[in-house]
């Protein structure tokens, strides 16, 4: 199963949250996902971001890919 880490996007139209979730990458960007790892809300001050390390080690040995966005997220936060 060819599986990825990603972001899902969740809220109002105007006030967009992320949850950061393992997915099998052939599902729509929206559809069902396997785990929910951490969330991040951008529209606060400061901007909330949590990640369960554990599990985001536990998928990347398993072969998850990291998306773009979330990878540029990791970046700037520098985990």
């Amino acid at each position: 199963m060819a599986v990825a880490l990603r972001l899902y996007r969740i809220g109002k139209k105007s006030k967009p949250s992320y949850r950061v979730v393992v997915v099998n990458k052939r599902y729509k960007s929206n559809g069902a996902y396997i785990e929910e790892i951490g969330k991040y809300e951008s529209m606060v001050e400061p901007a909330f971001f949590k990640l369960d390390k554990e599990r985001f080690d536990y998928w990347i040995s398993r072969g998850a890919v990291i998306s773009e966005g979330l990878r540029k997220l990791l970046k700037n936060r520098k985990i």
